[in-house]
């Protein structure tokens, strides 16, 4: 946004594309290689047993860093929508892709709640902050830099939601296995439909719809570790899931743009009228809502990433260190995630072999 805000349209979608390709490519090339030379995903050689577990410390730490922004109404509302997206994905009786009906539901009552909150006498949360400064209606200069009139921004509003409903019938009317790409562009266009938040809401239904049946549990954590080690958004893992489920270039790049496509359309359709709807106090207390069930969404992946990626001690000797040294010390992602590979290679069957029993046993 701030690009955008101060150079334009063209000024936003360059400095897009110039702090995800870094990402998008390293996490393209990785996905195709370890598809390609690992031949075993659930036995992963040494050097990629301490991914998984500093990866998801990292998770915990934003998850942190939101709640501690958020009231008691607010925590309140992550904790009912965390324990849903946990109970979904652990329940046999319910199918996990039925989270990409329950999370948008989820994310609206949350909004609808606290709109009602606001029309109380007294109400539980507060809602008198004013808009910070910036992005204002009155501003002629910023909306002509801009440069994105209503009428484009209602257009892109359309374009959303015809290629969300092309893809989602043409998906619907034939056969996936025949066209294997469209299937993983509707997959990936939906999750980025919905999505609200920041990065880390998208991984409860990414592992929903990759894990078990695109790829291996191991195979899916690992790529979270390598896209938190690197710049950009967490969405560049989409290309890492694309490149690992169909093995090849293709399948990176069709995943990337359809996550992010909702994203980026969305956004640019948006900007004509945030300057408006950011000053309606309604506006201001429904997305104070559904920020702060987003929030819970990033809480519901802690706890399925942790039982996913913490199997022995030897992982929580690493889940600890990293978490230690991002809280702590606020040592970058990057260098966070390395030292738990470090210490993950140590402690490894190959090397050292220490805490390798694991919690439970099948």
């Amino acid at each position: 946004s701030t690009a955008l805000s101060r150079a334009g349209a063209i000024g936003g979608l360059t400095a897009f594309f110039l702090w995800n390709v870094p990402g998008l490519v390293v996490l393209t090339v990785c996905g195709v290689l370890l598809t390609t030379f690992i031949e075993d995903p659930d036995n992963p050689p040494f050097w990629l047993a301490g991914l998984p577990p500093a990866a998801v410390s990292l998770v915990f730490k934003a998850f942190y860093g939101f709640c501690q922004k958020l009231d008691k109404l607010g925590l309140c509302l992550a904790l009912v929508s965390g324990l849903i997206a946990i109970g979904i994905n652990h329940d046999a009786r319910i199918p996990p892709t039925s989270s990409q009906y329950v999370f948008p539901i989820t994310l609206a009552v949350g909004g609808l709640i606290t709109f009602l909150d606001s029309k109380r006498t007294k109400p539980f949360s507060s809602y008198d902050k004013p808009p910070s400064a910036g992005w204002k209606v009155e501003s002629d200069a910023l909306m002509k830099r801009i440069g994105i009139p209503i009428w484009v921004g209602c257009l892109l509003f359309v374009l959303w939601a015809g290629v969300l409903t092309l893809t989602v019938c043409l998906v619907n009317l034939t056969d996936m296995h025949e066209n294997i790409y469209l299937e993983i562009f509707e997959l990936m266009f939906c999750i980025g439909s919905i999505i609200f938040g920041g990065d880390q809401v998208v991984l409860p239904l990414l592992e929903d719809e990759f894990v078990p049946s695109r790829m291996s549990r191991n195979q899916f954590l690992q790529g979270l570790g390598l896209a938190q080690s690197l710049p950009g958004p967490l969405f560049n893992f989409s290309a890492y899931l694309g490149a690992v489920y169909q093995g090849n270039v293709w399948g990176a790049l069709v995943a990337w743009a359809g996550l992010f496509g909702p994203g980026v359309l969305l956004i640019f359709a948006m900007v004509p009228f945030w300057a408006r709807l950011r000053h309606v106090a309604a506006f201001r207390s429904i997305l104070k809502g559904v920020n702060a069930t987003a929030i819970g969404l990033v809480g519901a992946a802690c706890v399925i990433l942790w039982e996913a990626s913490v199997v022995d001690a030897a992982d929580a000797m690493v889940f600890c260190l990293s978490g230690f040294l991002a809280v702590v010390y606020n040592v970058m992602a990057p260098l966070v995630v390395l030292a738990g590979g470090v210490l993950g290679a140590i402690l490894h069957e190959d090397v050292l072999n220490l805490g390798q029993l694991p919690y439970c046993e099948a």
